[in-house]
């Protein structure tokens, strides 16, 4: 073999990149969800509160509830409260306080806070300093000071919302039915200073007072009581609840719950990846810096803890290790219980082998990171399951999508057709799966170019970052198998029977059988361009040149890979490109450290750098870290590195897929059905999409129903790939 100093990731002095993240605490959100017990299952759940002492109490017509593990159940704690009649809660000097049909009263205070309030029909209170105290009921309002009523008065249609007490104004506003009244505590005077209807929520947020409505909020000058035109951008205009805490405007809805940010735009929580169910009853704060909020059947605690991205990705690698490796693979795994994660299943996929050097690549980036032993081993395993798809095929140099021991009920699988194509091709070609010559394994039969691509790209990074010599042999050894297999075969994959698989075509016929337009034959020709490269880098086998320049000067490969990417265009027919194929985009960003770093010459290296320049523009709007690093791996400096950050920050930590459902959002300015498949005009945070692959781009809803919990090496390869070329900093 040739003798080679490692190119391909060490390209030019890191310390050259103009980019760098310091990896400091950043906020990361995530959600405790409690469902209440058996007994409890159908309660109307009304109103949350927290202490300070961490306990998180719930109102419902069974009495005070607490949560406890994960459930929530009946609160026996203080044996008096079953004989009262509670209406409602609050919180004063981190406390709760509970309102009776007799009294407002607290078990904190030494229990001495108790006002025996006569109010007929009390619906609704707030305590203000010194425990000045207004309660209002139907036509009813009393204001309480020293535990003496000071005031009283009877106000005809008066049915109270919600009391707030606004501090700097020395007031109460108190919302009804019809419209917000102003209590000043000095004069004890009442006015009604906003009328509307349809009102179902308020709060003090920077000097205004904002209702929420059953269609959209309104924005009322808080002192001039100017309203606003009705704001109906909104993730949901149906507004349930409003709440200011600790400065953030919260917002409860018939459709999730959703924060204000300081860009004006909102950070939304709905699906159960959030929320036991969307319809927001109650929004309370938290403790520890968490935010409380009920649902009509169940609480979620929404917390917003320090930490690192060093920190979430060793939380990612513990899922990954756990409930994610199968016989060295790495996949996804089924939940037969939707969201219960004990109730997994792993199993096989048509790229166990794509999947998989994903993670390995993730790992060997770690191990040159930090040279932990860890790294190491979890690399070789996963290289020995992917050697093994080679092997156990029986045909040299032909891998196999996955294996399975023999007896396992299998998903005889798609292999990229469609159930009526599956049906002709079987028939012709027989099952899925075939045993190998031991009888106890089955191996799946229909390699695609997803899977070739994936091997060379890993078995490339492993020839140069495995740290021991034998090791890196076997991956060159691989190398020249797989290049073999296809130069023997007509620039085809070539299974069992030998046929070609449908999917590994490289040949000139086909590849330059599309127009120019259409992604094929750009992507094709960069992939098996790539793959000669990478065969002559290791070997030094001038064979491999010769073919890369058969290709190029016979057939025009370098002249359709080195075409910018926004020649791509729709294409009528049935040539492939009627929309933006978003799994292209995975192959040829997996391919270009190859394609561009083990080029035959410094100019073909710069028309190679320069087309693959070309595509990372073009996907640039996605903000994908994977995309932006393995396109700084071929020197890029200018790979969007905020983009990248936010992209790996606001990623979820819950990587169950749950349904997802976006379409009905009014806060998101919408396109028209476009070629790239784009639905509005920018990509949405992470932890608002879907769970997806990375050719999963765009995808803003799903029906997962909590079915499957997808392998986190999605986030730790982009990761990892920035840890290795600098762009992001250890934790500090």
């Amino acid at each position: 073999m040739k003798n080679l100093i490692p190119v391909l990731f060490l390209f030019l002095s890191f310390t050259l990149m103009a980019q760098k993240h310091i990896d400091k605490p950043y906020i990361q959100d995530y959600a405790d969800k409690f469902i209440p017990v058996e007994k409890l299952k159908g309660t109307n759940l009304l109103q949350v509160r927290s202490n300070r002492n961490k306990e998180i109490q719930l109102l419902s017509p069974e009495g005070i509830l607490h949560t406890g593990g994960n459930t929530i159940a009946k609160n026996t704690y203080y044996r008096p409260f079953e004989n009262m009649n509670i209406v409602g809660l609050d919180s004063y000097k981190d406390q709760i306080v509970y309102l009776s049909n007799s009294a407002v009263l607290s078990n904190a205070f030494a229990g001495k806070f108790y006002i025996e309030h006569g109010v007929k029909n009390p619906a609704t209170f707030k305590i203000s300093h010194n425990f000045t105290t207004l309660i209002a009921g139907k036509g009813e309002l009393a204001l309480f000071e020293n535990g003496k009523k000071v005031w009283q008065e009877d106000v005809k249609d008066f049915d109270p919302i919600k009391i707030v007490n606004d501090k700097n104004a020395a007031r109460f506003l108190i919302l009804t039915n019809s419209g917000v009244y102003q209590l000043l505590k000095n004069s004890n005077k009442l006015s009604n200073v906003f009328k509307g209807e349809n009102i179902t929520a308020m709060a003090l947020y920077k000097n205004k007072i904002v209702l929420g409505t059953n269609d959209g909020i309104i924005n009322v000058d808080a002192v001039s009581f100017k309203a606003s035109e009705i704001n109906r951008s909104l993730p949901c205009n149906e507004i349930t609840v409003l709440k200011n805490i600790k400065g953030d405007l919260w917002f409860g809805s018939k459709n999730g719950a959703f924060k204000l940010r300081e860009d004006g735009k909102y950070d939304y929580y709905a699906s159960k990846r959030w929320l036991p169910d969307n319809e927001v009853v109650d929004i309370a704060e938290g403790q520890e810096n968490s935010v409380l909020v009920l649902t009509s059947t169940g609480l979620s605690q929404i917390n917003f803890a320090e930490t690192t991205l060093a920190e979430k990705a060793e939380y990612f690698q513990e899922i990954q290790r756990l409930r994610h490796i199968r016989y060295g693979f790495t996949g996804n795994i089924s939940l037969s219980t939707p969201g219960d994660l004990t109730s997994g299943i792993m199993h096989d996929t048509d790229n166990d082998g794509l999947w998989t050097s994903m993670y390995l690549a993730a790992e060997l980036f770690r191990y040159a990171v930090t040279k932990e032993e860890d790294a190491k081993i979890n690399a070789y395993e996963a290289f020995e399951a992917m050697e093994r798809l080679t092997d156990i095929s029986g045909v040299s140099g032909f891998p196999a999508r996955a294996f399975e021991r023999e007896g396992v009920e299998l998903d005889e699988g798609s292999n990229g057709f469609s159930p009526e194509q599956m049906i002709a091709w079987e028939k012709e070609n027989g099952k899925s799966w075939l045993l190998d010559e031991t009888g106890r394994w089955k191996w799946k039969v229909s390699t695609s170019s997803d899977e070739t691509c994936g091997h060379f790209f890993v078995y490339a990074l492993f020839a140069e970052l495995a740290p021991d010599k034998e090791w890196r042999e076997r991956a060159i050894r691989q190398i020249v198998l797989q290049m073999n297999h296809i130069i023997d075969n007509n620039w085809r994959l070539v299974t069992w029977n030998g046929k070609p698989t449908r999917w590994g075509n490289w040949t000139p016929e086909y590849v330059n059988g599309f127009p120019i337009n259409v992604g094929d034959r750009r992507l094709n020709s960069t992939l098996v361009l790539a793959f000669l490269q990478t065969a002559y880098h290791f070997t030094g086998d001038e064979k491999y040149k010769e073919k890369a320049y058969e290709l190029i000067d016979k057939h025009g490969y370098d002249e359709n890979a080195n075409r910018p990417a926004t020649v791509i265009g729709y294409e009528e027919g049935e040539n492939l490109s009627n929309t933006w194929n978003h799994s292209d985009d995975q192959m040829y960003f997996l391919t270009i450290p190859a394609f561009v770093n083990y080029s035959f010459t410094e100019e073909q290296k710069q028309k190679h750098f320069e087309a693959s320049k070309s595509h990372w523009q073009v996907e640039r709007s996605e903000k994908n870290p994977v995309w932006n690093f393995l396109y700084g791996l071929t020197g890029g400096t200018d790979y969007d590195l905020k983009e990248s950050v936010w992209w790996l920050q606001e990623f979820p930590l819950d990587l169950v897929t749950w349904t997802i459902d976006n379409s009905k959002r009014n806060d998101l300015e919408k396109l028209e059905p476009n070629f790239r498949r784009q639905t509005y005009t920018e990509v949405l945070p992470p932890d608002e999409q879907p769970v997806h692959f990375h050719n999963g781009t765009y995808r803003n809803n799903s029906n997962g129903a909590g079915r499957s919990e997808v392998a986190p090496y999605i986030w730790l390869l982009p990761y990892w790939t920035g840890r290795y070329i600098d762009a992001i900093s250890a934790a500090e």
